[in-house]
């Protein structure tokens, strides 16, 4: 039986915070088409205090942002990228071209087709995310897209050097400092200085996931990736520190953050109830944390392994973090995950910062129907076909020719019944008189 010791807030009151946001991401969005750069520059002035001259980095604000970085701080980036640019390869190695002879005359084919042209949103008003420069932009690149704009806040006033640095490291072709909704509206609808894109990527705030939801169609999008969430699926194998600590390390992402421990072990979750008050007093950002665990913050104990895996596939959290005596048992059962990160010595913050693979995943239940951002994002798989011979063509005509003839398209039909005249050895096809030639 399932027992929740916490509960986050209620589902009615998300819901009337989310319809605010949705009002005022609208109102954004009518008015960046309305008024362009006008508008984009007094919302990044009203939001941000920004208003340079132009949004966009010159190459020389670029390398002075670079020079100002350690030696260490360049070595840092370039090793995490190392290792998100290795798995990227690997994934766009995965994805084969295909053409095959189906049927005698008759080949099909795809072909894996990068984006045009993408925008890149790097969270960085709070927190300097320089990592999603990573997963977004460098990505992108590896997958062969064309043009790749990456934007970012200001940071305490002007641009942040690591987050501009690893925007330009990952390769992007543009780096604009512009944040909030005014940055993925100026992308995606375009301005007068800012060319529109083809798609956005990114993860961001409830404002920032919001637009990219209302653009969605205008442009592709990633996935809507809005607050980060985590899962502990923990057991009395490890203890309450752990536990605590993982948590948290999530909930400082901002106050909307949900963070739920479920259990087999209603001693461990009392216990890690009393880690997290006890780490609160003294994590740095605990004013975020605090806010997030006191009110989307959840302990739910269970009975078994079983009973767990069936919450956590309800639950669909973006991360995952399993810490049992068997973590394999999850991962070859769970459904609906971002991101698993199996036993104690992994961690969320390893996929978020290092380890290699994306941190950019799916929120708001959305793991129910996909995974999060990576290299096949980028690609559309577009289909091609081509008839060799006139036999294969007749023949796929007169099958044609009657399938369409049950869903009474009759154009359809004619398109089929001409391959059966010129390629085939009957004359007509019996039940649709041909179209007359124009004298």
């Amino acid at each position: 039986m399932i027992r929740y010791l916490k509960r986050g807030k209620a589902m009615q009151i998300r819901a009337e915070d989310d319809a605010k946001v949705r009002a005022t991401v609208e109102g954004i969005i009518q008015d960046i088409e309305r008024r362009g750069d006008e508008a984009v520059r007094e919302y990044s002035r009203k939001f941000d205090q920004w208003d340079p001259a132009d949004f966009r980095l010159s190459q020389a604000e670029i390398e002075a942002a670079r020079k100002s970085l350690s030696a260490r701080e360049i070595e840092d980036i370039a090793f995490a990228q190392k290792q998100v640019r290795n798995f990227a390869q690997i994934q766009r190695d995965s994805m084969r071209d295909v053409e095959v002879e189906t049927y005698p005359g008759v080949v099909l084919g795809h072909k894996h087709i990068p984006v045009n042209a993408v925008g890149c949103y790097i969270p960085g008003g709070k927190y300097p995310l320089l990592a999603s420069a990573h997963m977004s932009v460098l990505t992108a690149k590896v997958a062969g897209v064309k043009r790749v704009v990456s934007t970012a806040p200001p940071f305490q006033g002007k641009p942040h050097p690591a987050i501009v640095t690893a925007m330009a490291m990952a390769g992007a072709d543009e780096i604009l400092v512009l944040g909030g909704v005014q940055a993925v509206v100026a992308m995606a609808v375009g301005t007068q200085s800012i060319a529109p894109v083809d798609m956005l990527v990114g993860p961001g705030n409830m404002f920032v996931a919001e637009a990219k939801r209302q653009l969605f169609g205008r442009v592709g999008i990633d996935l809507f990736a809005g607050p980060t969430e985590t899962l502990v699926i923990a057991d009395d194998s490890v203890d309450a520190e752990m536990c605590a600590v993982d948590l948290l390390g999530q909930a400082e992402h901002g106050p909307t953050s949900p963070a739920v421990l479920l259990t087999t072990s209603e001693k461990l979750a009392r216990e890690t109830l009393a880690e997290v008050e006890r780490q609160l007093q003294i994590l740095p950002t605990a004013a975020i944390a605090a806010q997030s665990w006191a009110e989307y913050g959840e302990v739910i104990v269970c009975d078994s392994d079983e009973e767990m895996l069936a919450k956590a596939d309800e639950l669909a959290s973006e991360h995952v973090q399993v810490m049992t005596r068997d973590p394999d048992y999850f991962l070859q059962r769970m459904t609906n995950y971002g991101a698993l990160f199996l036993g104690p010595r992994t961690n969320v913050s390893f996929g978020d910062k290092v380890i290699g693979t994306n941190h950019t995943l799916p929120t708001n239940k959305a793991a129910r129907y996909t995974g999060g951002l990576w290299v096949g994002k980028f690609l559309k798989t577009c289909t091609y076909q081509k008839v060799l011979t006139d036999e294969a063509s007749a023949l796929m005509g007169e099958y044609c020719s009657r399938l369409c003839h049950m869903e009474n398209f009759a154009g359809h039909g004619e398109q089929a019944n001409l391959r059966v005249r010129r390629y085939g050895t009957r004359a007509e096809v019996p039940w649709y008189q041909p179209v007359p030639a124009e004298a």
